[in-house]
């Protein structure tokens, strides 16, 4: 049985449905990142695995258990087994970095503020970051902020990683380390992870599978070099990022 199971996902937005049946299984310790155009549901399908959005119909099973039909209680407590890095790091302004790791640290558990110290500095440390504790948000570069992200998303030692986008409005080069960084964590913290991105090189990068998302359904899966090899021209398209074919062919 897989770690993560999603079962005929179905969700609609007025009147528009974004998730149409949509299935995937991810094993755990596995590395999956979904790929897809903008508007194609990659984020939508990353709030039904940690519980933010409830389908429409279908199941979400996290070790074997359905998160959709959890009380809100029981859920809140479940997604401390989750760390999730929002696009663009979503941090909070009004916070410097060191309150920013320190607050789900303070909010889940009752550590003591000297162990809570030493957890932030051993998080900065596995983002690569030092120095940094007293900048605000605004101060840091956007591979700072990423990283930042990342560093309090691992804090509570979670299971399981979520991704959002993590290297988008990022140039090649910083995109590049943030991919480094994603595959060290993984081998460090042993999690499952799920990157949803656009981004073809860090999908390639970072995953030990990488799957499709079309209209509202999984059309494609495999290593990255079976997803290189498919003859698929959907997928086709999107690798090779031509403006001609059945992405942009209108009827």
């Amino acid at each position: 049985m897989a770690f993560i199971e999603l079962r005929n996902l179905s969700k609609t937005f007025d009147g528009k449905q974004v998730l149409r049946d949509m299935s995937i299984d991810i094993d755990r310790g596995e590395t999956v990142v979904i790929v897809g155009g903008s508007g194609t549901g990659k984020s939508v399908t990353l709030k039904h695995i940690i519980g933010l959005l409830k389908p429409d119909r279908g199941q979400v099973i996290i070790d074997e258990h359905d998160i959709t039909k959890m009380p809100e209680l029981a859920l809140n407590q479940f997604r401390r087994r989750f760390g999730m890095s929002f696009q663009e790091g979503a941090l909070f302004d009004s916070m410097n970095v060191y309150e920013n790791i320190a607050f789900p640290l303070r909010r889940h558990t009752k550590m003591k503020e000297a162990d809570i110290r030493a957890r932030v500095e051993e998080c900065l440390e596995d983002v690569h970051l030092h120095g940094v504790e007293k900048k605000r948000p605004s101060e840091l570069s956007g591979g700072m902020r990423r990283r930042v992200g990342f560093a309090r998303a691992i804090s509570l030692k979670p299971e399981i990683l979520l991704f959002d986008e993590p290297t988008t409005g990022l140039d090649p080069v910083i995109s590049d380390i943030i991919a480094e960084l994603i595959c060290e964590m993984d081998m460090k913290l042993g999690t499952t992870t799920v990157t949803i991105t656009h981004d073809m090189k860090v999908a390639f990068k970072v995953a030990d599978r990488v799957a499709m998302l079309y209209d509202g359904q999984i059309i494609e899966q495999g290593t990255p070099e079976q997803f290189q090899e498919s003859t698929n021209p959907i997928v086709r398209q999107f690798i090779e990022g031509r403006a001609e074919g059945p992405l942009t062919d209108i009827d």
